[in-house]
C-alpha cells in the first residue's frame, strides 16, 4: 500500500477501481444537476479530529502521534496547518471548520492564548490565500477547561458567562478575517446533571442572551454568514438544553432568534436522541432552519458518541434526499465531524477513511438524484395527501372553515376508507434504485 507522502492528489477511477487511494463515486468537477459535485457536497475537513486527535479513548491514551516533529507550540500548530491543507489538496476538499483551541496552543494567560490563536489565525489566512481553500464555520469550545464544569452561557458563575462571551467574540472575529460563512454554537454542557441545583429559567434566558449579544456583534462587525445550534440531547451533560431539532426549533421561537439562528445537524446525535438523521433534517428543513450537516455515523450497540466516518449508504442517501429537496447547500456544506479508529492509527488511514465518507455521500448524492428523477415515491406521497387537494380537505388546508361546519360534515360521513401506507412497497422501491446495476 502507498505510503501519505507518496500520494499528491486522490484520483475519481469509477465504481470498478480496486485502487484504495482512489475516488469510486466521487467525481469533484462531474457535473450533475447543473452544478459540480464539489458545489453540491462542499466537503469540509474537521480540524479537532482530523489533526488534533490522536486515538484517545475513556480506557486509553493516544495511539498516533501529532506533533508533526515540533516541540515548540506555536511551530508545532503551523505544522499542522501545513499538514490540514495539504490534506484537504490531496482529497480535493474545499472547506475546514475548528475550534478556537484547536489551531492554537494554549497561553498561561487568557490574553497569551488569544495572540497565539490571532496568529495562527493570520497563518491559516496565509494558508487560504495561497490555495484556495476556505472556512465553514468556526466555533468557541467552551466546554473542555475545567471552568466550563457547570455550563458556559449557563453557568451559574456570571464570570464563566463573560469568559465564554469573549471566546465567542474572537471566534467570530476570525471568521470575519477567515471569510467564514458559519458560526457554530454546541452546548455541550449547556444543560444539567441534577434539577436539584439548577434554575432552569435562569440558565436558558442567559443562553438566549450570549445567542443575542453574539448575534448583534457579528452583525456589527460585517459578519453575513449563518449562526448555528447543534442539536445533541447528552453526553457530557445528563440532559442539554439543544436536546434534539425540533427542541431548537421552539428555543429559537421563543427568543426570537428563528430569523438569524439555522441548524448544524449531526446524525450521530440524532441517533443518541432517539431519531434517525433523516428526521432532524426533515424536522430542519419544514421549519425553516436547515443548515448545515455534521457526516459521520454511530455504533448501534454502543451508548455514546463514536463519531466514526459514515459508510451508511442508505441514512446517507436519505440525508442527501433531504438536502436536494431543501434546494442544497447555502451558506453550511457536509463537514466530517468523524475520527479513526483507535486502531486505525496511521496517516494513511486518514485518507482511506475520508475517501470512504466522501465516496459515501458522493453514491448517495447520485442515488437521491436517482429516487427524485424515477418519481414514484414522491408521486406516493403526493397522491396519499390528495384529499387535501378538493372539497373539505382544500377547505381545511386553506384555513376556511369552522369548527362547527367540521362537525356537520363528519356527522354526515359514512364508512371511511384511509388507504394503505404501503410502506414496504416504496422501501422496495427505494432497495430497487439503490442497487440497480
Amino acid at each position: 500500500m502507498k505510503k501519505f507522502d507518496e500520494i499528491k492528489k486522490v484520483p475519481f477511477e469509477g465504481p470498478n477501481s480496486k485502487e484504495p487511494f482512489a475516488f469510486k463515486y466521487y467525481n469533484p468537477d462531474e457535473v450533475i444537476h447543473g452544478k459540480k459535485m464539489r458545489e453540491h457536497l462542499k466537503f469540509a475537513l474537521s480540524y479537532w479530529h482530523t489533526i488534533n486527535y490522536c486515538g484517545t479513548d475513556m480506557f486509553g491514551g493516544d495511539t498516533e502521534e501529532k506533533t508533526f516533529g515540533e516541540t515548540d507550540p506555536l511551530k508545532m500548530y503551523k505544522k499542522k496547518a501545513d499538514f490540514a491543507f495539504d490534506l484537504m489538496e490531496k482529497l480535493s476538499i474545499d472547506y475546514y471548520c475548528f475550534h478556537d483551541v484547536d489551531i492554537a496552543p494554549q497561553g498561561k494567560t487568557f490574553k497569551e492564548t488569544l495572540d497565539y490563536f490571532n496568529q495562527m489565525v493570520d497563518y491559516l489566512s496565509e494558508k487560504q490565500k495561497a490555495t484556495g481553500k476556505k472556512l465553514l464555520w468556526d466555533t468557541a469550545n467552551n466546554f473542555g477547561d475545567k471552568k466550563f464544569m457547570a455550563g458556559a452561557a449557563t453557568s451559574p458563575n456570571a464570570d464563566v458567562f463573560a469568559f465564554s462571551a469573549a471566546k465567542v467574540k474572537a471566534c467570530i472575529d476570525a471568521d470575519v478575517k477567515l471569510g467564514g460563512t458559519g458560526y457554530v454554537f454546541w452546548g455541550g454542557r449547556e444543560g444539567y446533571d441534577t434539577l436539584i441545583n439548577t434554575n432552569m429559567g435562569l440558565e436558558l434566558d442567559n443562553l438566549a442572551r450570549l445567542l443575542k449579544i453574539s448575534r448583534d456583534y457579528g452583525r456589527k462587525i460585517g459578519y453575513k454568514g449563518d449562526f448555528y445550534i447543534e442539536p445533541k440531547p447528552k453526553e457530557p451533560t445528563k440532559h442539554q438544553y439543544d436536546f434534539d431539532a425540533a427542541t431548537c426549533a421552539n428555543f429559537l421561537r421563543k427568543y426570537d432568534l428563528i430569523k438569524d439562528f439555522k441548524l448544524n445537524i449531526e446524525a450521530n446525535h440524532a441517533t443518541l436522541a432517539g431519531h434517525t438523521f433523516q428526521h432532524e433534517l426533515r424536522v430542519a428543513r419544514v421549519n425553516g432552519i436547515f443548515g448545515s450537516i455534521d457526516a459521520n455515523q454511530g455504533d448501534m450497540l454502543l451508548g455514546w458518541d463514536t463519531d466514526q466516518f459514515p459508510t451508511n449508504i442508505y441514512d446517507a442517501t436519505l440525508a442527501m434526499y433531504e438536502v436536494i429537496k431543501q434546494g442544497g447547500f447555502t451558506n453550511g456544506g457536509l463537514n466530517f465531524d468523524a475520527k479513526t479508529r483507535r486502531q486505525s492509527n496511521t496517516l494513511e488511514d486518514i485518507l482511506l477513511a475520508y475517501i470512504a465518507g466522501m465516496d459515501t455521500f458522493a453514491l448517495a448524492l447520485r442515488t437521491a438524484f436517482k429516487i427524485i428523477e424515477d418519481g414514484r415515491i414522491d408521486d406516493f406521497v403526493e397522491k396519499r395527501y390528495d384529499s387535501y387537494n378538493h372539497g373539505i380537505g382544500k377547505k381545511i388546508v386553506d384555513d376556511q372553515v369552522t369548527m362547527e361546519e367540521l362537525s356537520s360534515y363528519a356527522l354526515n360521513l359514512k364508512d371511511i376508507e384511509v388507504e394503505s401506507g404501503r410502506q414496504e412497497y416504496l422501501e422496495s422501491i427505494f432497495n430497487n434504485i439503490l442497487f440497480e446495476k
